[in-house]
């Protein structure tokens, strides 16, 4: 929650990142057409909005399972996501160089909802060895 707390301040701003980025899409495309370099500059926001909550998600039910016995322990993590996404969101609409997306809420939420995914993906593989 840290690392997403300090992305939404200026340092994560996409004036910013699109100076580490920039030079980095260009080594690969030298002649990436302004409008293009947009869109994967967009892309790679939002993945990061998807992997970095999708990463939570799976810390956060890590964290419940140690610690409680709840029987909706998805759906409390997935909660707990949303938020913390929501509040960010909040945040960033105090911080002059960054805005504030309900769609950033979402694919945030999105994001949760992958990791999760995978929690549960991995638990019914594990289910199955043990049955076998």
């Amino acid at each position: 929650m840290v690392v997403i707390f300090i992305g939404s301040t200026d340092l994560g701003s996409s004036h910013n990142s699109s100076r580490i980025l920039g030079p980095i899409i260009r080594w690969f495309k030298p002649n990436i057409t302004p409008e293009a370099m947009s869109q994967v500059l967009y892309g790679i926001r939002k993945a990061g909005h998807i992997s970095e909550y999708g990463v939570l998600a799976i810390l956060i039910l890590g964290a419940l399972t140690k610690t409680t016995r709840h029987p909706r322990l998805f759906s409390t993590a997935l909660g707990l996501c949303i938020l913390y996404a929501a509040t960010d969101e909040f945040h960033q609409s105090f911080v002059p160089s960054r805005d504030s997306a309900v769609r950033d809420v979402a694919y945030d939420s999105a994001g949760s909802l992958i990791g999760l995914g995978i929690c549960r993906l991995q638990a019914s593989r594990r289910r199955a060895e043990k049955a076998s």
